[in-house]
């Protein structure tokens, strides 16, 4: 039998045994859904989350039928872990193309990394660009050089990210939605490791 084969063969067995063995509680998940019109409070809520081991998965913001605009996301942690505090979060929200840039920059030079956004009507501040950083407690700290991009033409979205991306910077997202960055427009955040 080919080592590959052997290597194959032993590696799906031992996930077959965890997945219906004695270890199959690694594969049970526990989530917590966080929905809110506040930024601040969302921000509050995710890291109180991490404090008991959540880690976000996905956000998005817009209209729920009882609590009306707002960002939810959700967050998810093995149940079979130690809870650690592993995890922080920083939630930026701005209608504002300067302010985002500013403060994903300082964000990024602290480490904190992208995970997420989203637009969404706030309850103070109007539509917003809404981006969710992260910073792992566990790693060594990472810079990063952060590019947004906002306009309402798709041909000059296209021209930005080539010039972009021919400078090292990668996509991380993209949003199309109503801002007051400047109405229906493509925002695209982009990133780069500082050396």
């Amino acid at each position: 039998m080919p080592k590959r084969l052997i290597v194959l063969t032993f590696t799906l067995l031992i996930g077959f045994s965890q997945l219906y063995g004695q270890d199959s509680k690694g594969f049970l998940v526990d989530y917590r859904l966080l929905a809110t019109n506040k930024t601040s409070t969302m921000t509050k809520e995710l890291n109180e989350a991490a404090v008991a081991g959540f880690r976000l998965e996905r956000a998005m913001g817009g209209e729920s039928a009882y609590g009306g605009s707002e960002v939810v996301a959700v967050m998810s942690r093995n149940r079979a872990a130690e809870p650690k505090p592993r995890f922080e979060y920083r939630l930026l929200a701005t209608n504002k193309t300067s302010t985002m840039q500013k403060e994903l920059q300082e964000a990024g030079d602290i480490g904190f990394e992208y995970r997420d956004q989203t637009v969404f009507k706030t309850t103070y501040g109007g539509d917003e660009v809404v981006v969710i950083l992260e910073r792992d407690k566990e790693l060594p700290l990472k810079r990063w050089e952060y590019k947004l991009l906002a306009t309402n033409r798709t041909s000059t979205m296209q021209k930005e990210l080539q010039e972009a991306g021919t400078n090292g910077f990668q996509i991380v997202g993209v949003t199309v939605g109503k801002s007051a960055f400047g109405g229906k427009e493509v925002i695209s955040i982009m990133r780069r490791p500082v050396q």
